[in-house]
């Protein structure tokens, strides 16, 4: 499937090559001939996606449904006992069988669970599997730097670098210092429902763990990654889309044209050029995959390898809906930190949707963002694509 994205993809840059007038330009009917061939690239690559999707799934179900013995020999029950209660099998049963019968039986073992701010902590192992997606969906939280914190977390940066200078031998030295400013983590609230049917619910074949695991953690990666892009920090993290507290924002150019994208590579310090990344949105491709150098190679490179980004120049290129159409980012996405407070936490809400015969749940998180360097990431406004 690959191969045949990747003959598509080169019969269409032959077939614009081979039909562009002295300027460069395309009839009206042979541009609507190579969109065509375009979206027929664009097919292959959403093809590619799924067929990679239903791989890992299978991979997954391929594993052994007994998990091995972990204990050690010599474990006591008393070691055993000390390992976390969120881990246990009872207490994701228990956080389960609750859920069904819309926490009208609440074992003993989920008082172990009880979160201040309302509901239950989420079992270790659904916890596990909801940051697995998070992972996928997000494109922010899969590049970024992430820490677990119980409290506000402060990352120290430098503010300002000392200056080395030459001295002759045996004269004085001279000191230039350094100062640091700080870069607070701090928790913002996010949470999510989803509803359920009271004949789904109480339908013993339906699988209410993996249902609900999907659908929240999906749903908690797109709240996270529009806030990871364009948060103003109001409520939420901030976004490396913003323009004051994200990344640094270049001088906008009128209209998209291959240099404006060798100087946005080259706008970026060096050190941060080893790990950079492009991220844009879908129809931002759309017009960059058309741009060509001053020999006529197309900028663009499709990705050979299952599983690999395509790239631009070189370097990988990751797609996002909640990037804004006029602007692209190039840059050290692990310069932004995510500060992940406690542990996520399910919560019913029994009498709302009553009426209605539909039983709804709420997932929380405590959540922030902040790229620590805003030179790490330079954004590219454009007024014009192409």
């Amino acid at each position: 499937m690959i191969d045949k994205r990747n003959q598509a993809w080169e019969g269409a840059k032959g077939f614009v090559e081979a039909r562009q007038d002295k300027d460069g330009l395309l009839s009206e009917e042979d541009r609507k001939t190579y969109d065509l061939m375009e979206a027929k690239v664009h097919n292959y690559t959403r093809e590619i996606e799924r067929l990679q999707k239903e791989e890992a799934i299978e991979n997954e179900l391929k594993q052994p449904v007994n998990k091995a013995i972990t204990n050690k020999p010599n474990e006591t029950k008393e070691e055993v006992e000390k390992k976390s209660f969120r881990a246990s099998k009872e207490y994701k049963n228990a956080m389960f069988r609750a859920m069904r019968t819309n926490f009208k039986r609440v074992d003993n073992i989920l008082q172990e669970g009880v979160d201040t701010d309302g509901g239950y902590l989420v079992p270790e192992e659904v916890d596990s599997r909801l940051i697995e997606i998070l992972q996928e969906e997000n494109i922010v939280r899969a590049l970024a730097h992430k820490v677990t914190t119980s409290g506000s977390h402060k990352i120290n940066i430098a503010a300002t670098n000392p200056a080395a200078s030459w001295i002759e031998e045996g004269g004085a030295l001279s000191f230039g210092d350094a100062t640091f400013k700080q870069v607070l983590l701090d928790a913002h609230k996010l949470h999510v429902a989803i509803k359920i049917t009271e004949e789904l619910l109480f339908d013993s074949a339906f699988d209410l763990e993996e249902f609900i695991t999907i659908q929240f953690g999906k749903a908690l990666a797109n709240a996270e990654e529009d806030a990871f892009l364009n948060g103003d920090g109001t409520n939420k993290p901030v976004g490396i889309f913003n323009e004051t507290g994200g990344g640094k924002h270049l001088t906008e150019v009128a209209t998209l044209k291959s240099d404006d994208i060798i100087t946005l590579i080259h706008e970026l310090k060096r050190p941060y050029r080893k790990n950079a990344v492009f991220i844009m949105n879908d129809k931002t491709i759309a017009a960059v995959r058309k741009l060509k150098d001053n020999n006529g190679a197309y900028l663009w490179q499709p990705s050979y390898q299952q599983g690999e980004p395509d790239r631009l120049l070189g370097y990988p290129v990751h797609t996002s809906a909640f990037v804004p159409e006029n602007k692209i980012a190039f840059g050290d996405i692990s310069y932004y930190n995510i500060g992940d407070r406690g542990t996520r936490s399910f919560q019913e809400l029994r009498e709302l949707f009553a009426g209605n015969g539909m039983i709804a749940y709420v997932a929380k998180e405590r959540v922030d963002g902040k790229l620590i360097l805003q030179e790490a990431v330079q954004v590219l406004p454009v007024k014009k694509l192409v």
